[in-house]
């Protein structure tokens, strides 16, 4: 193993830890966004669903 060898290695590896790097802030920028995807998702399913004349269904079934 010559010097050559080791210096490409050593470049390698760095260029590897670039792009891992570089891939886990890309993952970080969106983190805000999809924090807040999830949030709209939790909260269209946790609405209740209208019924066939606009109310909700849970207001239906309690006047009868």
């Amino acid at each position: 193993m010559n010097w050559d060898d080791i210096t490409v290695g050593i470049l390698a590896a760095f260029g590897c830890v670039i792009l891992v790097l570089a891939q886990i802030r890309e993952v970080l920028a969106k983190l805000p966004e999809l924090i807040r995807a999830w949030r709209r998702v939790r909260q269209e399913l946790a609405a209740p669903i209208p019924g066939p004349g606009g109310h909700d269904s849970e207001s239906d079934t309690s006047t009868g």
